[in-house]
């Protein structure tokens, strides 16, 4: 059987090449072959154990999409044993006896039953394990352009988090519930073909809505 002409035919269409890769496909401007060239197209990615930072490092514009999204689905079942801080204060480590591994505290025996109450206007310590005991958690979502450290191609990269309506979020961090989704967007500003390197972190930050008051307010005002 003489297969020459469908071989002729699969070349035309990756652009007169037999690579299938992005540089070629501009040539016969078949981007559909592109993956995340358009929002309601992107790849998914899932997370479901904070903090976990996903790493990107790729290319986009000149002879492939100028575009490139992915979509993050949040669902977030575990801390890890994360321990997360209140603002103004440090955690302190400890082993299962409950012997501190910081030299500038001294051990002290752990007893749940014994701080109960408010004390000179400290509150009980809380130890949560369990996710679920948060009231409406709210998890962070962190974008950070790690840049490649050429300056004439890092200005003409731009990042943005988009919001699960498809809406550019203003900021480069923004909150969500613990079971939801966002998407990243890479961008060349520019006609020539730029490399990037992204950091995006889920769970630097794990608190009930009611814990965020001022401008992150309207973060989650914007994400909800």
């Amino acid at each position: 059987m003489d297969v020459t002409e469908q071989i002729r035919s699969i070349r035309k269409t990756y652009g007169g090449s037999y690579s299938s890769s992005p540089e070629s496909l501009a040539v016969s401007k078949n981007l559909n072959y592109a993956k995340g060239a358009s929002i309601r197209t992107a790849p998914e990615e899932t997370v479901t154990v904070i903090p976990f930072t996903l790493n990107y490092k790729d290319s986009v514009g000149l002879f492939g999409a100028e575009n490139t999204f992915i979509k993050v689905n949040v669902d977030i079942i575990d801390s890890n044993d994360q321990a997360y801080e209140e603002e103004g204060w440090i955690s302190a480590e400890v082993d299962q006896e409950g012997v501190s591994n910081d030299s500038n505290y001294v051990a002290a025996t752990r007893d749940y039953t014994v701080d109960t109450t408010t004390v000179l206007g400290y509150d009980p310590a809380e130890f949560i394990r369990d996710l679920s005991v948060v009231w409406d958690p709210m998890v962070s979502i962190d974008v950070d352009n790690k840049k490649t450290g050429n300056i004439y191609n890092d200005s003409w990269f731009d990042v943005r988090l988009y919001t699960k309506n498809r809406e550019e979020h203003p900021f480069n961090e923004m909150f969500l519930k613990r079971k939801d989704f966002f998407y990243i967007g890479f961008h060349a500003r520019n006609t020539r073909r730029i490399p990037y390197n992204v950091d995006c972190t889920i769970g630097n930050k794990y608190v009930s809505s009611t814990d965020i008051v001022g401008d992150d307010k309207m973060l989650i005002a914007r994400t909800l």
